[in-house]
Formats: structure tokens, sequence, C-alpha cells
């Protein structure tokens, strides 16, 4: 179960592990905001207790997924929310059944999370400096993913016990592979040319003043703690460079790349020791005279590559047995080993291609050397100032003088800026919320904001000024234009409507068509696997009902831009299982029974929560929905 985690993570026991990485290697912790003892909580489940920059930390990762997207920003918080509690129940429950992971489950786990690992394989020096770097025991990040792994047993005993049957595969065959035939028409939007009167004008001004506003703005004062700008203070010496250089010398070397084949007498129960061995050396004499290619394609037991010469590929260290890996590292370039024993039996091994590896020298990376060099340096006081950072502008929520002073810092200031766009600083999208968020508007520092891994930023409202409402005249031209387009919308609807009303009724498409000088366009075999409409009519005819008898089935579908599709689903055929779908019959079965499990789990987690001690704030209640 840990392979599966690991290579495909998916449901909620993944989704709780996975954010709790985000939190526990982000630049701060989530206790590293505030001191959660001085604020009351937003949520409870049971015992547990959330407080808002718990909220806070949730939304940040769980929106990370949505970036790019036009989502409200409440409905995300809310989302995050639910799944902060939502987890937290399952993790209470789970610990009640008595389900545990064992230490060595965790162990072998957390060897394999490439926050750990130097050159793929894990290194523990790595491990303790990044647990450091987050005031955090390994006792304690243990136990996260003790609890994560965990919940994921719990999730596997539903999941991985469920079936489908065949059935329950062929009734997906049938309706995946379905064919409709569809005529549709389309009404276009009229261009209209009839201006608006003065009233409706006015009306509509009256009825809109939030669309034609002056948007809300905000400037705001802050404070910058770079890793960049403290890296540049540290003092350097070519002595120190040196030392970090030898220290670091791996990372700046280049491997040796080392290509081997092979030819393998192997040992069974036909063939024995002795026998193998004796092939083994005879084959070896041949290849005074005979190209290794030539030798391994007429005698190696190894089939797969026997075709290829014996060809293993680029060698790398711990991906064979120790006496086959002493070998391929001493061998020189075309050179053949002696019979080397592995549990298969008895291999010769060449070198086909050998470039050495090569250590870029001191003096052509000492600029290289030297940022990196303070930059290490500098991580220990970025981390111990953003303590004080956080602790000072909490400790003093009405200025940002005293951390400055503090740490040494300037107070600047931004421009004015909205809610969706901004210059310098306010350009981040990350300060833009923070900004207008209810604890900055009521006068409070911020808390601390990541910008990157590298950037802690806290800020302070400057100046505010409300949204306020343009002058009529000023959008009257634009006012005309939204009206115009409504009515010809409206026309539309109604035009659609009627048509459908009279589909409906019985009345021919061609003669409407006819009628009112519309198109009829006609698809036959229309398939879920190969639409031929547009995404919105295709998933509308599917959705449609199944028409009766002679009577087809009417919608009407509206387009973004403001068009009405009338779709007359005419004939339905039932889907067959293909040949194609038989060679994925297995596949098909197992997807359908684990999504049978999964909907399981989901009504298993939706119901304990539903019967758990769960306490929200009013101001938790409106998150939850806004998520809905």
């Amino acid at each position: 179960m840990l392979t599966k985690i690991r290579d495909k993570a998916h449901g909620i026991f993944a989704q709780v592990m996975l954010i709790g990485m985000c939190v526990a290697f982000g630049l701060w912790g989530i206790n590293n905001y505030t001191d959660s003892s001085k604020e009351a909580g937003v949520a409870s489940v049971g015992d547990k207790t959330f407080y808002q920059q718990d909220v806070n930390k949730a939304y940040e990762q769980y929106s990370q997924q949505f970036q790019g997207m036009s989502i409200d920003e409440q409905s995300l918080k809310g989302q995050a929310l639910e799944k902060l509690i939502s987890d937290e129940v399952l993790l209470q429950y789970v610990r009640k059944q008595g389900l545990v992971a064992t230490d060595n489950d965790t162990r072998e786990f957390i060897k394999t999370l490439p926050y750990f690992q130097v050159n793929g394989k894990f290194n523990d020096g790595q491990y303790k400096a990044l647990l450091n770097s987050q005031k955090m025991t390994a006792n304690e990040f243990g136990n996260r993913i003790k609890n994560a792994l965990t919940m994921e047993q719990f999730q596997g005993g539903i999941v991985n016990s469920s079936f489908a049957t065949d059935y329950d595969v062929d009734n997906f065959f049938k309706i995946q592979n379905q064919q409709r035939d569809v005529d549709t028409i389309t009404v276009a939007i009229p261009v209209l040319t009839e201006q608006p009167s003065e009233a409706d004008i006015a009306s509509y001004y009256q009825q809109h003043q939030a669309q034609y506003q002056i948007p809300e703005q905000l400037s705001v004062e802050y404070v910058e703690l770079s890793l960049t700008e403290l890296a540049k203070k540290v003092t350097v010496t070519d002595e120190k460079l040196k030392t970090f250089y030898d220290e670091q010398k791996d990372s700046y070397t280049t491997p040796e790349r080392r290509k081997i084949s092979h030819i393998l007498f192997i040992v069974n129960d036909k063939i024995d020791d002795k026998t193998a061995l004796e092939k083994a050396l005879k084959a070896k004499q041949d290849l005074a005279t005979k190209d290794f290619a030539t030798v391994a394609k007429a005698v190696s037991d190894d089939k797969l590559t026997a075709k290829t010469g014996g060809d293993l590929g680029l060698f790398t260290a711990g991906s064979l047995e120790k006496p086959l890996e002493d070998a391929a590292t001493t061998l020189k370039l075309n050179d053949v080993s002696n019979p080397v024993k592995s549990k298969f039996g008895y291999h010769l091994i060449t070198v086909t291609e050998l470039v050495a590896g090569d250590v870029k020298p001191f003096d052509s990376l000492k600029e290289e050397v030297t940022k990196a060099y303070q930059k290490a340096q500098a991580e220990t006081g970025f981390y111990e100032s953003g303590e004080t950072l956080t602790a000072m502008s909490f400790e003093h929520p009405d200025s940002l003088q005293a951390v400055a002073d503090t740490l040494g810092l300037t107070v600047q200031k931004s421009t004015l800026f909205t809610k969706d766009k901004g210059e310098g600083i306010a350009a981040e999208d990350k300060i833009r919320g923070v900004a207008f968020s209810e604890e900055v508007l009521q006068g409070n520092n911020s808390t601390p904001i990541e910008l990157g891994s590298d950037r802690l930023v806290v800020l302070r409202q400057l100046e505010h000024k409300e949204a306020t409402a343009r002058d009529l005249n000023a959008v009257k031209t634009d006012i005309i234009a939204a009206l115009l387009a409504d009515k010809a919308k409206l026309l539309a609807v109604t035009q659609a409507k009627q048509i459908a009303t009279r589909l409906q009724a019985g009345e021919s498409m061609q003669a409407i068509a006819t009628e009112q000088k519309l198109n009829i366009k006609k698809v036959t075999g229309l398939s879920r696997n190969k639409p031929q409409l547009p995404a919105p009519l295709a998933d509308a005819v599917f959705k449609a009902a199944k028409p009766v008898g002679d009577k087809a089935s009417v919608v009407v579908v509206p387009l973004p831009t403001g068009e009405q599709v009338i779709i007359s689903v005419t004939k339905v055929t039932t889907g067959i299982m293909s040949d194609d779908d038989k060679k994925k019959l297995e596949l098909a079965k197992k997807n359908i029974a684990h999504a049978f499990g999964q909907a399981e789990f989901n009504t298993v987690v939706n119901s304990l929560q539903s019967s758990a001690d769960i306490t929200l704030t009013p101001k938790a209640q409106l998150l939850e929905q806004a998520a809905q």
C-alpha cells in the first residue's frame, strides 16, 4: 500500500498527507504565525480546535490546485475549512477503531519522500536540516506520517474490497458506447437598432450601479524580509569559500558515465554450477577472437538482452549484486571480466562506453560558490529573523516601525491598488488578497505572507478608498450597449422556448425551420467518445431523456455567446462492447470497482461527519455556506 501512496496519491488519506507535507515544508509551520492561545477558535471537532491561522494555511495549500482559475475566494476558503474538518473527523474515527501504522512502515515511507533525498537517495542530513528549520522533532513529523498512513489503511479497506460484476461492466459499456441521433436549430441573437429611452437608461443605471463603480482601492505600508538581501550582507573570504566548495564538491561533480553489457550462463535445476562456469570460461576464450555482441547473441541465456548484444544500459550504483557491481566499476573500456557469480548464474561483463567523471575547478565556479555560500550562511538568520518578524508584528499590531527597527528593515509604501490589479508589491496576488482581508481593513498588521520560499512580508493599511459610483453620463454608452444586448438575448430565449414548445406539441422541425428561415443540422451516431458537437451541446444531448415512441426529446441549450440551440433527440441506440473494449475488460472492471469503492468511502466519511461533534463560529458558518 505504501507503494500505491507514493506512485499515485489519491483519496482523502493522500490529500491529508500531502497537505501535511506542504504545511511542514513551506517556509513557516502553521504554529509560527501567531500564538494560538491568544485567539478564539474558529471551529472544533471534538477536543480539537482550529484557529484562524489553521484555516489560512489550509486555504493557501488548497487553493494552489486552482491557480489560474476564476473561483470565488470565499468559496475556496469555505472548501478548505470543510476539508480541514472532514480530515480531522476521519482521523479521530480511525484512532478510535485502533488502526495504527507501524514505526517501520513510517520510516520506510519517509525514506521515499523527495524532500529528504539527495541524488535520489534518502539523506539523513537533509532530513534533520529540514526538520530543524521547522523547529520540528523527528517524532512529531513521524506522528504526522503515521496519521496519514493509518487513514490510508481505513480507506484501502473500503476501496480495495469493492468489486464490479459482469452486469456492472456490461451496463457501463451500454451507456458509455451509446449513440444518439439529433436535429438542432440555432437561434441567433438579433441585431437591434432601436435605442432605449432615457428612463430605461436611468432605471438600468440605478439597478446596476455596482457594475459602474470605481472599484475599492487600497494602499499599504509593509516590511519585507528577503533571504537574497540577507545573503548579500554575508562576508566571504577565499578560505571560507574553498572550505564550502570542498564540503559541497559532489554538487560540482559530473559523475562517471559507464555503459555495460553482459553474457549470462544460467544455473538452475537442469544446469549445475560447474557446467555453467565451464561455458563461461569457454566463452571468455572465444572473446579473444570474436566480438562481444556476437558471442552474446549466440550463447547468452539472457535472451532479452542477447538480441542487443547483451546491452544492460547505463550502470547505476546499487542496481546490481555486489560482485557484478564491483566488476562493472573496476573494468577498463572494452575489457572483459572473468566469470562473475550471481544468484542467476555466471556473467561475463564488459564496459562498452566510459566517460570519466569531472570535477569543476574552484576558480571557474567562484561566483556560483560565493552565492551558494552566502545563501547557506544566511538561511539560519533568515529563519530566526522570520520568527522575530512574526512575533513582533503580532505584539505591535498597530505599527510596523518596531519590527523594522529591530531587524534593520525599511517600512515601504505601495501605490493605490484594487483587489484585481496592482503594481510593485501589489502585483502579487497573495498581497492583494491579504490586503483586503478583514484583519487588515480593521487596522491590524497582517499575518506573515510567504512570497516563494525566500521572502516574507507583513503589511498594514495605509489608505483605503471605498468604491464610488461613476457618473451616469460617463457610462451611458456602456449602459445602452448592455440594454440592447439584454433585450436581444431575451428575444432569442423567447423564440427558442416557443420553438421547443411547438416541437413538444408534435409540430415538424422542418416546417418550423422553413417558416422562421432557420437551418437544421442533423447529426447521426453521436457518441461520448467521438462528439461531433461542441462540448456543452454534446453534454446536453446525453443528459436529455430518451425519446418515447415517435416523440423526440427536446431541450434548449444556451451558448456562452447568447445564442440558443434547440436540440431534438430523435433516436437512441444502446451501446455494445467493442473488440477494443473487450481487450480492456479487466481494467474496466477494476476501474469501475474502484469508483464504487471510492463512492462508498465518501459516503462513510459524510456519515461520520454528520454524527461528529463539530462546532462552528458564525464566521466559519458563513465560510461553509460560501462553499456550497
